[in-house]
């Protein structure tokens, strides 16, 4: 679960810092007065702004002026284009002019096919997914691949020819979101050395578990997940606890990052409004950076009382949802006192909406990506099983 922490305090040095399942976007407080709505395409003069009501929005967004930004990973958008031509605008914060094993990574996908991988070196990229000699209508589709802390993006209004239009792809019946760590993020995926470190070049959270079970259960998605994080503390190299990257803490913000959307602000500036998204399922893994630091039992029952409050917090937050709470795939050393923080959390509360989930712990065989992270196989075997428990707990 370890970050290259050479490459990010190069990054920081450089300034960076200056710079920072259906999907909802936050609130709005800058360009709803200004925008003249023409069909439901939301222009204004520069072209037709993205949100709710053109796109469908991926995870946790926000419109700042005219542009939606987004930071965590698998967060976009989906929509029809129809039309001979569609140019975005991407922009990127100050991570496209730092390090650039830290820049944002993202991926377009046209009627299902990745068209375009790029890392946003830019601060501003324009790139074409569809040029047809005919106007047709395909679903487009932006993620982006690679986690918030680091680097966020944006997409600026798009400008359309007339008879062109874009409308949102319908919404899954199924809801979901996950929260969790580096696992979460696809940290190293695509980079199956494990004596190799942490770059978002290498990370693709379409090959995560989480990814592979949304699709598995046909169900819209949200992430909220942050590499090296955990319920008390960080990653820890020493035993010595990490409070600040305790990931509850951000759990009703946009994300975190060290990076600002538009120089205004940072996600972790911008609350949240669950409202916006409610799901169906929430898969909980949080442990694995944890169980560097609770060696004993008095730290492990400081994990345990405060993962029953992040509970708590989640619960109030989403109240309808089957809680899914995991642990294992890089070590189950804490599974244990997630079986505890269940039957503590029912017991109190009567909220019998609540289960743990124990992964298979890899054990090489498929391999491992960097820094011993699960590898695309392992992620895909994880995915198996939790969704055959999903579906068994849920009677889907």
């Amino acid at each position: 679960m370890k970050i290259n922490i050479k490459k990010i305090t190069a990054f920081m040095l450089a300034g960076a810092l200056a710079c920072s399942v259906l999907s909802g976007c936050s609130k709005d407080d800058s360009s709803s007065s200004k925008n003249n709505s023409s069909n439901n395409q939301n222009l204004n003069a520069d072209g037709v702004i993205m949100n709710k009501e053109n796109v469908k929005l991926a995870g946790r967004t926000t419109l700042i002026e005219d542009t939606l930004w987004f930071g965590l990973s698998g967060a976009g958008v989906e929509f029809e284009f129809t039309g001979k031509k569609l140019d975005m605008t991407i922009v990127g914060d100050g991570a496209a002019f730092g390090d650039a094993n830290n820049q944002a990574r993202f991926a377009i996908y046209v009627d299902g096919e990745r068209v375009i991988d790029k890392m946003l070196d830019e601060e501003e990229m324009v790139v074409t997914p569809v040029d047809n000699a005919e106007s047709k209508t395909v679903t487009v589709k932006v993620i982006k691949l690679s986690e918030t802390a680091m680097s966020t993006m944006g997409i600026k209004p798009i400008k359309l020819q007339e008879g062109e239009k874009i409308t949102p792809v319908a919404q899954k019946e199924l809801k979901i979101e996950f929260i969790g760590d580096s696992i979460t993020c696809g940290y190293g995926v695509d980079d199956e050395v494990k004596e190799n470190h942490f770059a978002t070049t290498t990370e693709d959270v379409t090959k995560t578990y989480a990814y592979k079970t949304a699709q598995a259960l046909d169900a819209d998605y949200s992430m909220f997940s942050i590499s090296g994080y955990g319920i008390i503390s960080g990653y820890s190299s020493n035993g010595k606890k990490v409070p600040e990257q305790a990931l509850p803490q951000y759990y009703g913000k946009l994300g975190y990052s060290w990076n600002k959307f538009a120089e205004v602000s940072a996600p972790n500036e911008v609350d949240w409004d669950f409202s916006n998204y409610q799901p169906n399922i929430i898969v909980i893994n949080l442990g694995t950076n944890d169980s560097t630091y609770c060696k004993g039992d008095e730290k492990k029952q400081e994990y345990v009382d405060a993962y029953k409050e992040f509970l708590k917090q989640v619960r109030e937050a989403n109240p309808n949802a089957e809680i899914f709470c995991t642990l294992g795939i890089m070590g189950a050393n804490l599974y244990s006192s997630v079986e505890e923080v269940c039957y503590n959390y029912t017991e109190e509360t009567g909220d019998s909406k609540v289960h743990p989930f124990k992964f298979d712990t890899q054990d090489g065989t498929l391999g491992y990506a960097a820094d011993w992270h699960p590898t695309e196989a392992t992620h895909e075997k994880s995915s198996q099983s939790l969704v055959e428990f999903i579906k068994e707990t849920m009677g889907l």
